[in-house]
């Protein structure tokens, strides 16, 4: 069976601590994949709201997620407190990649819980169309 690989852009455009809280823990007592998932939901909100965006309003248009990927390396516990460290990979004209890196600190070292990208569509919720990247964000992700 052939296994995800994801590779993660070098440069970090925002980075974010989220604690693992108790409902994030499954049966196997650590944090269920959907949690994972919600994390990285969480991270790129509050990216979004570092440049004072939502996802329903950038620049006045809204944002949807068109693919996930999700490599997970190792497992997460409540009490662990994860640092998402977010990178922006290929731009188009409608949409952009967002990269996640999420770690923990075990013994003193960083540990790297799992790598993923989400494929990320500027989209007019009114007309229920994809639109272009406003400019304002096309500039803070070329950026990077």
């Amino acid at each position: 069976m052939a296994r995800i690989k994801i590779i993660i852009p070098s440069y970090k455009i925002f980075t974010v601590t989220i604690p693992v809280r108790i409902s994030d823990i499954n049966y196997g007592n650590h944090v269920g994949n959907d949690a994972f998932v919600s994390i990285l939901h969480e991270a790129r909100v509050q990216w979004l709201k570092s440049h004072f965006f939502t996802e329903l309003n950038v620049a006045g248009i809204g944002l949807i997620m068109s693919d996930l990927a999700v490599e997970f390396k190792k497992e997460s516990f409540y009490g662990d407190s994860i640092e998402v460290q977010l990178s922006c990979g290929e731009i188009s004209s409608a949409g952009f990649e967002l990269y996640y890196q999420l770690f923990t600190n075990r013994n003193e070292e960083m540990c790297l819980l799992a790598n993923a990208k989400t494929g990320i569509v500027c989209y007019n919720y009114s007309s229920k169309k994809v639109s272009a990247i406003p400019q304002v964000l096309k500039n803070i992700l070329a950026a990077h």
